[in-house]
């Protein structure tokens, strides 16, 4: 098989802050002939199928079959050289098998622990054996991969897309005013992050799914952001927290990019992986390892105006500096 590039199927959701479409836009850039294939019509069907197939056969999608037919039927249109699939991609270890055998390079890039309980599902750890390469932002789970039995393993981190997370202007008085801000999904582990934040006294604007199912927390729920928000609250905060998934046992998340990109002033759990991307303590980003040092550390930044500013200038150029753009994830994907 040639190889020049001829194509690139990507399969991903394609709203615009998800990892499928950041890495078509990427690819674009690059100037890869490539076709996305979003993942939401494999979940489509009625609601009690979805359920009973979620809960009895092991978190399958209702459309699992005929979506992974779907997707070797845009590679055999496209006549593409390279598979991109991301996350806990809906594709059979069937078709990614058939692909194999006409000589695409098949590859996943691993965005969740598929041996987090929430996500563990046979059909995807079957599947993950017939990629060429797999791969992940979490070190923790390459040595898993490996005895999986998959059959290469990189570790290739999360990323920003220039375009998309950039510091924005506009910003209200209201928005101006908040001291800690936090965008994710309101996890058991992070609630009380939040409440020490909370009953430190602080200002703190939670944005994401589920916080306002939290009585306490309920009146610092500031809704769902798009990006256009987020690019315009989170330079707008005093502090941007950071905090990993731990039921993925991250050692970074997108965050950990988007918001320096936003020029966010991070303070940010302490984790080899955030130390890595921003140095030691202090150099561009303050880190805590418990609750008691996060809002210690919380209000000694507060009043110093220009060490926040210090501080989310030396992440924004460490990022934005530094080749940690989706074009260059892809780069280094597609030369493996």
């Amino acid at each position: 098989m040639s190889t020049a590039p001829r194509g690139l199927v990507i399969v991903g959701n394609a709203e615009p802050f998800h990892l499928g479409a950041h890495l078509l836009r990427a690819a674009r850039g690059l100037a890869w002939p490539t076709e996305l294939v979003d993942t939401s019509p494999a979940y489509a069907g009625p609601r009690w199928l979805r359920t009973l197939l979620w809960r009895l056969a092991g978190r399958r999608p209702a459309r699992l079959g005929a979506f992974s037919r779907e997707v070797a039927a845009a590679c055999e249109r496209m006549g593409c050289t390279h598979l991109l699939t991301t996350g806990l991609a809906p594709v059979r270890a069937e078709e990614l098998r058939a692909l194999g055998e006409r000589g695409v390079k098949r590859m996943n890039y691993l965005s969740d622990d598929p041996w987090n309980p929430a996500h563990r599902a046979p059909w995807f750890l079957a599947a993950l054996r017939e990629y060429d390469v797999v791969f992940n932002p979490r070190r923790q789970n390459l040595d898993d991969l490996r005895r999986h039995g998959c059959r290469r393993v990189e570790y290739v981190p999360f990323a920003y897309d220039p375009v998309l997370h950039a510091p924005a202007e506009g910003a209200t008085a209201e928005e101006q005013a908040v001291d800690v801000i936090f965008a994710g999904g309101a996890d058991a582990d992070r609630l009380p992050y939040a409440r020490a934040l909370v009953a430190a006294g602080l200002n703190v604007a939670l944005y994401g799914g589920y916080w306002d199912r939290h009585v306490d927390l309920r009146p610092h729920w500031r809704g769902h952001a798009d990006l256009a928000m987020l690019c315009r609250v989170t330079p707008a905060a005093k502090l941007v927290l950071c905090l990993v998934r731990r039921a993925n046992r991250d050692g970074h998340a997108m965050r950990s990019f988007e918001a320096p990109a936003m020029r966010g002033c991070l303070l940010m759990e302490d984790t080899a992986e955030h130390q890595e991307l921003f140095g030691a303590d202090g150099e561009c980003a303050v880190y805590f390892r418990d609750l008691p040092e996060m809002v210690a550390k919380a209000k000694d930044l507060l009043p110093r105006v220009e060490e926040r500013a210090r501080l989310a200038a030396a992440a924004h150029h460490r990022i934005c500096a530094g080749g940690h753009t989706y074009a260059d994830r892809l780069r280094t994907m597609l030369a493996e």
